[in-house]
């Protein structure tokens, strides 16, 4: 589907039955892109945001929906050239959903430090592992939300938006997680893109498992605690400034533990669900990312090896093609 940026391209899958209908459906909907552009003697990149591009250089997307939001937004529009991973778990009742996210809430900036790959903004080193994240912030209605009590508080809420002229509809609610106002959803749009199949795979699956988890804990009435949002937010940070590197704060405890400790918590809370839904391989990737690093860091270590922005585009042009039905060097030039 095309995007509000002329060279961005949103690719989502059909709804999937497990994650091996995920993965199928990802590198089909590369392949065939990447096909398309080829015919253009073009190549197609997937990471949070591009090395070098700058938004000034970007045209904009004809069409009445583009031009709503550049007249809304203005210059936060306009550059706002970053992509994102989302990914819908079904959960066909919405008050369960809403309890659900306020659990969720918490696990968010552990997910985001895997999938940290935004470390570069207009030909900058920005110093953060993401820094999409940042960008995005200048939105309204963005970043972790806060509790509901019920589904009819997150309703009234929305409605309030509607009906004070902030918002046509609920789509216009960009949290790094919310009930979907269209399908029984749980969306979670905090993490960056992810270049290699592989990942965007592993990512999602680690996203499932918690989600199932959460659920099937809420059905035995058993409750994760719920944390205010200023107490997430600083994880939040964290894993943008620092992805796995850092420590995040274990709030029960009331102190820092390295990331990739709370990491290791984490899949373990998850491992009977993981067995369950039958993607272990992924979790076995997770734990290849937590040693070989991020798509940042791996971006972060060819720009420190070369000091070349085209050099660090190659390599995720390199990356997004593995796994797919089509070779990079396909692509017609002339």
């Amino acid at each position: 589907k095309p995007e509000m940026h002329q060279s961005v391209v949103e690719l989502g899958t059909e709804i999937c039955q497990s994650i091996v209908d995920a993965r199928a459906h990802v590198i089909e909907l590369r392949s065939r892109l990447a096909e398309l552009a080829a015919h253009s003697g073009l190549k197609i990149a997937s990471v949070g945001t591009h090395p070098f591009s700058h938004w000034r250089d970007q045209l904009i997307t004809q069409g009445e929906r583009y031009s709503e939001i550049v007249k809304d937004m203005q210059q936060l529009a306009r550059a706002n050239l970053i992509f994102g991973l989302h990914v819908h778990v079904g959960i066909p009742d919405r008050e369960v959903a809403i309890h659900v996210m306020n659990q969720a809430r918490y696990f968010l900036p552990h997910i985001y430090a895997l999938s940290v790959n935004s470390p570069f903004w207009v030909g900058q080193d920005t110093g953060l592992k993401g820094y999409r994240l940042k960008v995005f912030e200048r939105f309204p209605r963005t970043g972790i939300p806060d509790a509901f009590e019920s589904l009819s508080e997150y309703e009234d809420y929305c409605k309030l938006l509607v009906k004070t002229g902030c918002v046509d509809n609920a789509k216009k609610i960009w949290w790094d997680i919310r009930l979907h106002p269209f399908f029984d959803t749980l969306e979670m749009r905090v993490c960056d893109a992810q270049s290699r199949v592989a990942d965007t795979l592993a990512i999602a699956a680690l996203i499932q498992a918690v989600i199932a988890k959460l659920h099937k804990l809420l059905r035995q009435n058993i409750t994760f605690r719920v944390y205010r949002r200023r107490l997430l937010d600083e994880n939040r940070w964290r894993a943008s400034r620092y992805g796995i590197d850092g420590k995040l704060i274990d709030f029960g405890k009331e102190t820092e533990v390295e990331t990739r400790s709370l990491l290791n918590e984490l899949l373990e809370f998850v491992s009977t669900e993981v067995n369950e839904l039958g993607t272990q391989n992924e979790m076995a990737h997770i734990e290849r990312i937590m040693r070989e690093g991020t798509g940042a860091d791996r971006q972060l270590a060819v720009w420190e090896r070369t000091q070349d922005m085209k050099t660090v585009v190659d390599h995720i042009v390199a990356e997004t093609y593995e796994c797919l039905n089509v070779s990079q060097d396909a692509a017609i030039t002339g």
